[in-house]
């Protein structure tokens, strides 16, 4: 499925349609340059989850855990990891096969690791029609994921 959203509340309405739809176990693997609103996004899925908790990258920390939420939310940010055992470090597995949704950004940084079954999204600019214009793409891989048919603009 591709979107093209012109302001930051469409990605934000699109995170939290899905965020509205994932399951316990849930994987989302979230790719993009900078800037290009994957912290938009991940607010909308943590709103979707019905997560009352301020949302930031967890850019120094690896992961933050919100659990206020329908579901626990396990939300990475890998970007600065050098080596992607350093994320086994924290329990990677406990997280992603245990209870809650774990949302991954930069997750083509660790993709050895990522299970066969996931939600991938990635977002892009596209500086040739406007400044804030952006392509939003998701992607399931799983049967369990077929629920993002339900997504729309």
């Amino acid at each position: 499925m591709e979107f093209i959203v012109n302001n930051v509340e469409q990605t934000i309405s699109i995170g939290k349609q899905l965020g509205s739809l994932v399951k316990n176990g849930d994987i989302i693997c979230l790719t993009g340059n900078l800037g290009t609103g994957k912290t938009h996004i991940s607010k909308g899925i943590a709103s979707g989850l019905n997560i009352t908790e301020h949302i930031t990258s967890p850019t120094f920390n690896i992961v933050n855990e919100y659990h206020s939420g329908r579901i626990s939310l396990y939300h990475f940010d890998v970007y600065r990891v050098n080596d992607p055992t350093e994320i086994d470090a924290i329990g990677f597995d406990e997280y992603i096969f245990g209870n809650g949704v774990s949302l991954i950004e930069w997750a083509n940084y660790i993709e050895e690791l990522i299970p066969q079954e996931y939600i991938y999204i990635n977002i892009k600019k596209l500086p040739e029609i406007g400044e804030n214009y952006r392509k939003i793409t998701i992607k399931a891989y799983g049967d369990r994921y077929d629920y993002i048919k339900e997504i729309e603009l």
